[in-house]
């Protein structure tokens, strides 16, 4: 299969009302898949159900040596049978060195050291395709930006309201895609895309990065909200105020105002302000519970992106002088052992303003 050949005629139609040049056959090569989270493994198999050669890159030795005996990821995605046509190793090198294609799925926090390690062994001509959610500590940067300081290599970013868990039982899913470049963009929407799986393409990275990094956030608000039987009502203002701290955020930091009404802004945000499935969801349903932060990490197989990603956007509202009460309200609930009653209390009570602008 390598390389795979594939006509591609919506090519030809896009490129034509974009006057680009038109390239009728598009060859492809090894795509891997660096992190083995439930989303990296999702994505794996559905880059291999496409009849893509794989490789999935896993941190942990004896995962590893696991999922190549058994061919599931017990750890992360309990029942998905991972196609023979994924490479499974834990050998960076390995991992990346055939690949056109570089799917980063490791948690943001990490995300800089991890790809630093692979970049000697990419090849010149390597996309990388950022699929994780977060911003990092200290830096403040979103994924997209961490990768452009450590390679030169083009790169696009995958997001929007995507379960691991429906993803891998084909229920139907749409997501943004998002390049600078639109051939690109073109290539990788063609790529990811299934009957299950639609991906719409963007040229908003910033914008989707935030999006998808903030909602998170938000995410644990809402959980706490939820986890203090505070109704429906106070779920619905949550989401709809959230989602214009998270305007007002991108909008000051460069990002078009139009992509947080997207799938990578409020459809995310829905999604994962609504479900336990979601892990920043159930982590603010416990605090609000009583439940301490460290206790509820520690039980935790998964990162919850949205703690670390809560510090990095108080530190964000204050570098862009952004209100961002909800922001706040969280971090103090997560770094400062603010009672989250005492929180909502706060947010009820703050100086009333008008709706917008505000």
């Amino acid at each position: 299969m390598y390389p795979v050949l594939i006509w591609h005629t919506r090519f030809r139609v896009a490129s034509e009302k974009r006057n680009l040049l038109y390239f009728p056959y598009i060859p492809m090569s090894y795509i891997s898949v660096i992190g083995a989270g439930s989303w990296g493994t999702t994505l794996a198999w559905l880059l291999a159900e496409k009849e893509y050669d794989v490789s999935l890159w896993v941190y942990e030795k004896a995962l590893c040596e696991e999922m190549q005996t058994t061919r599931l990821n017990r750890l992360y995605l309990p029942g998905l049978s991972i196609p023979e046509n994924v490479t499974i190793t834990s050998d960076l090198a390995r991992a990346v060195s055939k690949s056109r294609y570089i799917v980063n799925v490791v948690p943001t926090q990490h995300a800089r050291s991890v790809i630093k390690d692979a970049v000697p062994y990419m090849s010149p001509d390597t996309v990388l395709v950022n699929a994780s959610k977060g911003i990092e500590r200290k830096t403040l940067l979103t994924v997209s930006s961490i990768l452009r300081e450590i390679t030169d290599h083009r790169v696009a970013v995958i997001s929007g309201p995507s379960f691991a868990q429906e993803v891998s039982r084909k229920l139907p899913t749409a997501v943004t895609l998002s390049c600078e470049d639109i051939a690109t963009s073109l290539l990788l929407q063609e790529i990811f895309n299934t009957p299950y799986f639609r991906v719409y393409t963007h040229n908003d990275i910033l914008g989707v990065e935030l999006g998808g990094a903030l909602k998170n956030v938000m995410a644990i608000a809402s959980g706490i909200s939820d986890g203090l039987n505070l109704g429906h009502n106070a779920r619905a203002a949550l989401l709809t105020r959230g989602l214009a701290e998270i305007e007002r955020l991108g909008s000051a930091m460069g990002a078009q105002e139009h992509t947080f009404s997207g799938l990578s802004g409020l459809g995310d945000l829905i999604l994962t302000c609504t479900s336990f499935l979601s892990r920043n969801y159930s982590l603010g349903t416990k605090l609000a519970k009583g439940f301490k932060l460290g206790d509820i990490l520690s039980q935790s197989n998964s990162v919850v992106e949205g703690v670390a990603t809560a510090e990095s956007a108080y530190e964000l509202s204050k570098k862009y002088n952004v209100q961002m009460p909800f922001v706040e309200q969280v971090y103090k609930v997560l770094y400062e052992d603010k009672d989250p009653v005492l929180a909502v209390t706060e947010l009820m009570n703050r100086t009333l303003k008008t709706e917008f602008n505000a």
